[in-house]
């Protein structure tokens, strides 16, 4: 016969060790609920704020190739879209008539050489005749026209010599300057019309150096002066620049030029900025996107941009609220700074604690353990 007492005993155990059992379980499923997040909070600093404004690159300089003389192309040295420096020879062209040119001026500065020094010793001598009057002094005057004929004769076989010679080396076209070179507009054997006007036969673009060119209205003009003059003054040197896709290096312009008139139709004004193209990256004629400085923003509220969400509603942080529960929280957010943190304009303030990632693992109104991350 099994005791009362001992039955009870043994019952209030098990009930006991049950809930024992119940109450660890439902603590570990607790436990697991509660997600741990990284959070935030926003970084509070001055920073340069930046207008957009799209552009395009033009070459530094670009210079047309001429042909100025009349000829067939013998030979073309380059190849079209290379790298050609000053001085090198681009073009060769028939030079036969010209090289005769050039003999037969010769030969005219020759002759009027030695006219000149046959009428300076006739009038030397004649000078000597007078004294004794073996001439008059009306035969030393024409012994002397002809001496000073002679001398102008000279200088006129000078110039047609140098201009024969000069026709001459235009039959050698070389680079005027360094740059990237065109295809040809006239090939081997074709026909060089050159000496009544000249003939293009490539460009040449310095893009060593090239140009951003944009522009910005009047009022974006009456602002700057503004801010250079009563404000606190903004450094218009290393403008960031960005294209339609990203290119390996990153690039920024110094401004350099301001147009001298505002467009009366569209009320803006041209501005240049140079850049360097050192890895030869950048062509004239690409597209884009000069981001001007505009002022500071002196206590700008950051946070990191990969924490940011987008849906139809919007830009959205997940803010946890001092009940370590998650708040769905819609923000305005302005530009990029420092490439990896976003200023936000409104939505939250400097003490908010933001999910910095993991962003898919929570949702509004969920509890979380939140860990603080620098």
């Amino acid at each position: 016969m099994i005791d009362r007492n001992y039955g009870i005993v043994a019952v209030a155990a098990i009930v006991a060790l049950g809930g024992i059992s119940c109450s660890r379980h439902g603590k570990d499923v607790s436990q697991e609920a509660v997600v741990a997040v990284d959070v935030a909070v926003p970084v509070i600093d001055s920073v340069m704020l930046y207008t957009d404004y799209p552009g395009y690159l033009e070459a530094d300089a670009t210079v047309d190739v001429v042909g100025r003389v009349n000829g067939q192309v013998r030979s073309v040295n380059f190849e079209a879209g290379s790298l050609v420096n000053r001085g090198q020879l681009l073009y060769t062209i028939e030079d036969t008539r010209y090289r005769d040119a050039v003999e037969q001026a010769s030969a005219q500065l020759q002759t009027a050489r030695s006219s000149y020094e046959y009428a300076s010793s006739h009038y030397t001598a004649l000078k000597k005749a007078l004294q004794s009057d073996a001439v008059s002094q009306m035969e030393v005057n024409q012994g002397e026209s002809a001496m000073l004929q002679a001398q102008a004769a000279i200088r006129n076989a000078e110039a047609q010599l140098q201009t024969a010679r000069t026709n001459l080396g235009y039959c050698r076209v070389t680079a005027p300057r360094t740059g990237h070179i065109t295809g040809t507009n006239i090939n081997v054997g074709g026909y060089c019309g050159g000496e009544g006007a000249p003939v293009t036969l490539a460009t040449i673009y310095d893009d060593a150096r090239l140009n951003a060119v944009f522009s910005i209205d009047d009022s974006r003009f009456l602002q700057m002066i503004e801010q250079n003059t009563h404000g606190e003054k903004i450094d218009y040197a290393r403008i960031p620049l960005k294209f339609s896709q990203e290119l390996p290096h990153k690039y920024t312009a110094d401004m350099s030029y301001l147009a001298p008139d505002i467009r009366l139709s569209t009320g803006t004004l041209e501005v240049k900025a140079k850049v360097g193209n050192p890895y030869g990256e950048l062509k004239a004629g690409m597209y884009v996107t000069v981001s001007l400085p505009s002022g500071f923003e002196p206590h700008a509220i950051l946070v990191r941009d990969a924490s940011i969400g987008t849906d139809q509603q919007g830009k959205f942080l997940y803010v946890v609220n001092d009940s370590d529960k998650v708040v769905y929280t819609p923000v305005k957010v302005g530009a990029l700074v420092r490439d990896s943190m976003r200023i936000v304009n409104s939505g939250i303030s400097p003490q908010t604690r933001y999910v910095t990632k993991a962003l898919l693992k929570v949702k509004d109104g969920m509890k979380v353990k939140p860990i603080m991350k620098r």
